[in-house]
């Protein structure tokens, strides 16, 4: 089963963050409506059996309750984990796409390598090998 759980983003340019979040994590187009003026009305990309939803910024009753990063001094509220087979290989996609790496790529002390990353409009990203749904090991 897919998740039912589906994080949605606002972009001012929803296009060119569709582009990166393809490009750069790997996410492909499940499906794009656009609207006026080159918006994207509703985008929707998956990356195994996630799901995330894209949309431009729009002035609506739901937008209005949302702020993007740099109306907010660069804050983030949460931010999207992206579980992947080879870190080091999308952190050097992130790097060689110009992304601006907030925490270097380490290993964890819980288990698996990451690092977290801003995508073109300052949304916060993070991205490892660790994964939440596998049991978790005993310790002696």
């Amino acid at each position: 089963m897919a998740s039912p759980l589906v994080p949605c983003l606002r972009y001012r340019d929803a296009r060119a963050a569709i582009d990166w979040l393809v490009n750069v994590l790997g996410f492909a187009v499940q499906v794009q409506f656009p609207g006026e003026d080159n918006r994207i009305e509703h985008a929707q990309l998956t990356l195994g059996e996630g799901m995330i939803m894209v949309s431009s910024i729009s002035d609506t009753p739901f937008g209005r309750f949302m702020r993007q990063p740099d109306e907010i001094d660069g804050r983030e509220t949460q931010a999207p984990y992206v579980m992947v087979p080879d870190a080091d290989a999308v952190y050097a996609q992130a790097k060689a796409s110009g992304s601006r790496i907030l925490i270097e790529i380490k290993d964890e002390s819980y288990g698996g390598r990451g690092f977290s990353c801003a995508d073109p409009e300052g949304h916060i990203w993070s991205v490892g090998t660790y994964d939440p749904w596998a049991p978790p090991s005993v310790e002696s």
